[in-house]
């Protein structure tokens, strides 16, 4: 009898406790955070839980991506549907590993770059910061984006992958996936602006609980990015822009809809080809941008060449352009972090104010006098 009596009694309390559970999608009414930019992510939040919707992981990109936020309590307590998500992340996160450089500054702007465990490529990494942690052997090498070393990857066992997809899913990152870590496609660099790719910044916020921060890191940015495009309107007179170099048969240049014509546009200068729409870079001969632009006053990253030597080496055509006579070819290509990559590359999309000031300084000097420019130094 005291047997009996005893499994009723803890049927009885096993009962209740199930009874302290709930629905998550019931708990109370959900708040959609509004963006000022952004259109490739959603923030979903209540008083019990928040969600991350993905809706343009990349270009073509038809499925929509749901992440749910949940404490360690909550998650003990409470009852969801795992096929209604694409990732359960338990918060605080701990360890993380990102994918990408652009990445990179959103941790630190943020306060939470210590977190970061691995990265595929630890050289492009140009961070005096973070390069410190991997020098002190914090941050494990995973190889490439298209290969990531999944045994070591496994072996640190981050609370979640940042990863992206280029044109579809990653095989590694669903290999990753069934092992029980979530990972967040970031499509930061699908969007059509700057300050939107800027925005992204708001993902970050709200993975690591800090979203007051990166709303006001945000801000900042928007900010200075727009004081600096109403001082641009001051110019008196627009150069000619060029962008690019012949890369095989060639040359490839930002269609005029794209955030980097935009940002030559917010610097008020005439890009040549300001015109054009589409996706994806313009493809043109040589002969046709030699004919459209051979006076023109700004050349600007010029490929991967760094020296007017190695321009006129890779092709000698290049040195009919009156940009090329003048020296006035300015590229980012030159500023690098220790073991070559490129700081444009990682910071470019997190700071476009420092981006559109750079060319501001570039075409129009008079009017940042003390403004030393962040990215771009002539080409050597």
């Amino acid at each position: 009898m005291k047997i009996i009596r005893f499994l009723f009694l803890f049927l009885i309390v096993s009962a209740c406790k199930n009874k302290t559970k709930t629905e998550v999608l019931e708990t109370s009414e959900i708040n959609q955070l509004v963006l000022k930019h952004a259109k490739g992510f959603k923030i979903n939040r209540s008083n019990d839980f928040k969600t991350i919707e993905i809706t343009k992981a990349w270009p073509e990109a038809e499925k929509k991506y749901i992440y749910l936020l949940l404490t360690k309590e909550q998650a003990a307590k409470t009852i969801y549907n795992k096929k209604d998500y694409d990732g359960v992340i338990i918060t605080p996160i701990n360890k993380t590993v990102v994918t990408s450089t652009t990445h990179i500054p959103a941790l630190e702007l943020l306060g939470v770059e210590k977190t970061l465990v691995g990265f595929p490529g630890t050289d492009y990494i140009s961070s005096e910061h973070t390069r410190k942690l991997i020098n002190e052997g914090k941050i494990r090498e995973l190889g490439k984006n298209e290969g990531i070393n999944t045994e070591v990857l496994l072996e640190l066992n981050p609370d979640v992958i940042i990863g992206f997809g280029v044109d579809g899913v990653n095989k590694t990152f669903e290999t990753i996936k069934k092992a029980g870590i979530p990972v967040i496609y970031n499509g930061d660099w699908v969007e059509s602006s700057a300050l939107a790719k800027a925005e992204w910044i708001k993902v970050f916020g709200v993975l690591f609980n800090k979203e007051k921060e990166a709303d006001s890191i945000f801000n900042a940015i928007e900010r200075d990015y727009l004081a600096a495009k109403d001082i641009a309107k001051q110019a008196k007179h627009q150069p000619t822009v060029l962008s690019g170099a012949m890369d095989g048969d060639a040359w490839y240049l930002p269609n005029g809809s794209s955030p980097e014509a935009q940002f030559l546009k917010d610097a008020n200068v005439n890009y040549l080809w300001s015109e054009t729409t589409g996706n994806g870079s313009l493809a043109l001969s040589f002969e046709s941008v030699l004919f459209k632009a051979k006076d023109v006053d700004l050349w600007l990253n010029p490929s991967y060449y760094s020296s007017f030597e190695q321009l006129e080496k890779a092709n000698s055509l290049f040195t009919n352009f009156e940009a090329f006579k003048k020296k006035n070819i300015y590229t980012f290509a030159n500023k690098t972090g220790e073991t070559g990559g490129v700081l444009y590359y990682e910071l470019g999309t997190a700071r476009p104010d420092l981006v559109l000031k750079d060319l501001i300084k570039i075409a129009h000097p008079e009017l940042l006098i003390d403004y030393e420019p962040y990215f771009f130094t002539k080409l050597k």
